[in-house]
């Protein structure tokens, strides 16, 4: 595989993944959130109404509700966490392109087959901790002592 083979296929293929990734857990992790705050704002404006608003105890309750799930979702979803993690993967896949591209850092001063192994090296190492860090949070959030949701241990 050539240098512009692995930046192409595997480099810039990780790199938009995880761009992408993060972008769609900021969505959901923002969406979220707004309704927590949009929720918890409307409760003690309609409670303040009183009667003045038909069903407004269905109301309240159906907001109180709302934000339950919404945080019990941000809870098992970890998108805020995940959005951090993924924008943080994609930053520093993108130095590590630029750092070998530019030959700078510690590309600096080495032949050019040097400088590829190093490139797949350093970026095998981060994709690796990334799949690792998933995998562990992963085991850490299933179930105690039986399988996870799609049935599997």
């Amino acid at each position: 595989m050539t240098d512009s083979e692995y930046l192409d296929q595997r480099l810039d293929d990780q790199l938009k993944w995880y761009s992408a990734k993060s972008a769609n857990n900021r969505s959901w992790f923002n969406r979220l959130r707004m309704l927590d705050i949009s929720a918890a704002a409307l409760i003690p404006f309609l409670t303040g109404l009183g009667e003045k608003v038909p069903q407004g105890n269905w109301i309240i309750g159906a907001l109180g509700m709302a934000i339950a799930l919404s945080t019990g979702a941000q809870s098992l979803f970890k998108f805020h966490e995940n959005w951090i993690r993924y924008r943080g993967t994609a930053e520093q896949l993108k130095q590590e392109k630029f750092r070998y591209l530019s030959g700078s850092g510690p590309y600096a001063n080495m032949a050019s087959d040097e400088r590829f192994r190093t490139l797949v090296d350093r970026v095998e190492a981060l994709l690796a901790s990334e799949t690792s860090t998933w995998a562990t949070e992963t085991k850490q959030a299933a179930p105690a002592g039986g399988a996870g949701p799609n049935g599997q241990p």
